[in-house]
Formats: C-alpha cells, sequence, structure tokens
C-alpha cells in the first residue's frame, strides 16, 4: 500500500490526494474480565477517558453475566464505600425517588 501512488483521478476527472492511515481495531484479541493488570495493559495510553469508562463497563457486564446476574468486583467496591462512610450507600446505589405526603421527587 505504500507503494502506490498518492494521486488519484476519479472517474469524473476531480483529482484526490489519498492519505493512508491505521485502521484502530483491535487484532490482538480480547481483555479478560477479571484481570486487572490486563486491562491496564490493554487501555494505558489508548484512547479518551470517555473510550476507558466504556470499556470498564462493557468487562463490568461482563463479568456481571458470567457471574449470574451482579459483577461481584463492583458489589465488593460498593461495600467497601459504604463501610468507609460509616454505612451511606454508593450514589449508584441510593434510591432515585422520594415521596412523601405532600410531594413526589423523581431524580434523573
Amino acid at each position: 500500500m505504500k507503494d502506490e501512488p498518492k494521486e488519484f483521478t476519479g472517474n469524473d476527472g476531480v483529482e484526490w490526494n489519498r492519505e493512508w492511515a491505521s485502521p484502530q481495531l483491535n487484532t490482538q484479541g480480547s481483555v479478560d474480565p477479571w484481570s486487572n493488570a490486563d486491562f491496564v495493559n490493554k487501555t494505558a495510553g489508548k484512547g479518551t477517558l470517555g473510550d476507558l469508562l466504556d470499556r470498564s463497563k462493557d468487562l463490568s457486564d461482563q463479568r456481571a453475566q458470567e457471574a449470574g446476574g451482579k459483577d461481584p468486583i463492583k458489589e465488593k467496591y460498593y461495600k467497601k464505600y459504604a463501610k468507609d462512610r460509616g454505612g451511606a450507600p454508593h450514589p449508584d446505589k441510593m434510591k432515585r425517588t422520594f415521596e412523601n405526603k405532600n410531594v413526589k421527587i423523581e431524580l434523573d
């Protein structure tokens, strides 16, 4: 591909200057969802923080599927969070609604 000319003339006579780039495809295999070191090695210095969080969520979903519905690593984190904060639940585990006889509040 490198020895091909970069100039290209289309069927309509328009001349193009082609730029070659490597595809951003992972061909090395997959990340073991149970290995911290594997996750760090595969994601170090690659992509944005959003990409990292998306990959982390995908691996959490894989662990939950393998463990029968709940991610044990995430549940362990939630327990430690509550223990360190005197029993206060993690914001992800808190109820999203509050209701009494006068008002109902739904948090999104």
